[in-house]
């Protein structure tokens, strides 16, 4: 019993980190039909944040003060990265989709040898509290104290997300402007401006991605950012694309399936599960990728 709550409750928590990677993405497309090949290095660019922001910090402040104060950073980095991607690369290709693949994906490119080239290629290690770093008892099962920190982290985003979308003025007119631009721009909305606010918040979550993917890792690495975005789009793709609770639930989805597989199977046999799981989806819902809104 203690193995099955320790599986469930840590794929349960990847399945979160997952969703901290593909909300952004899905954010994005679903709301501004922009397919993001950069999200890679929005993640790159937040855990390389964060972890610079640990290391620049006093040690008298503490590991969690300083761990606090670097997702923070992340996300105010990530942000900032995924506005100024928006005004000068996006804006102008809106509408030509294969440019703006193109663009993305040689900015991706481009960061990753930015990158190396100023820290190198291996790996950093990234300090994290003790308490994150500790397991907890559930149910007879000792669970790492980073997975409760990922799902607390999914659950804040998605509930965020959803109100922001639902209850606000700022998603009244997002949601407006994807159905109609001309008609919200003759009332006097600047439609640009909300976009570019939408790619912000993508990047956020982009630059906390990463950061929470360096804590699981226990370390950052200019690769890292390519790895989760495959997972990011696997889960996007599975769960609809641009429909955010199809991501949320999706990310549980391929979280679970990965830690049983690599548990039940062999390792790495988890991996296969996930793409497996894609190509049923993809069989037996080709519309996933046209999306769901």
């Amino acid at each position: 019993m203690s193995d099955v709550v320790l599986l469930v409750v840590t794929g349960v928590g990847l399945g979160a980190l997952y969703f901290l990677a593909a909300s952004g993405l899905s954010l994005i497309y679903g709301l501004m039909g922009v397919l993001n090949f950069a999200h890679g290095s929005f993640m790159v660019a937040g855990a390389y944040a964060g972890w610079l922001t640990m290391t620049g910090l006093p040690d008298s402040l503490g590991v969690g003060v300083r761990m606090a104060v670097a997702i923070a950073v992340a996300l105010a980095v990530g942000a900032l990265i995924g506005f100024v991607v928006e005004a000068v690369l996006i804006r102008p290709l809106y509408r030509r989709h294969i440019q703006q693949v193109l663009v993305t994906v040689g900015l991706s490119l481009a960061a990753v040898a930015a990158v190396q080239g100023v820290w190198g290629s291996d790996a950093h290690p990234l300090e994290k509290p003790s308490w994150l770093a500790a397991t907890t008892d559930l149910a007879g099962a000792e669970v790492p104290n980073d997975r409760f920190l990922f799902i607390a982290a999914a659950l804040l985003l998605f509930g965020g997300l959803l109100a922001l979308l639902r209850f606000t003025r700022l998603g009244l007119v997002i949601r407006a402007g994807v159905e109609n631009r001309t008609m919200v721009e003759a009332l006097g909305i600047n439609v640009q401006r909300t976009f570019s606010v939408v790619f912000a918040i993508g990047g956020a979550a982009a630059g906390l991605a990463g950061l929470l993917a360096g804590v699981y890792a226990n370390s950052v690495s200019p690769l890292q950012g390519g790895s989760m975005l495959i997972y990011a789009f696997i889960v996007v793709v599975i769960g609809g694309m641009g429909s955010l609770t199809g991501t949320a639930i999706a990310a549980v989805a391929v979280g679970l399936v990965q830690q049983l597989a690599n548990y039940y199977a062999a390792s790495g046999v988890g991996d296969l599960s996930v793409v497996l799981l894609l190509a049923v989806v993809l069989l037996v819902r080709p519309a996933s990728m046209q999306g769901a809104h």
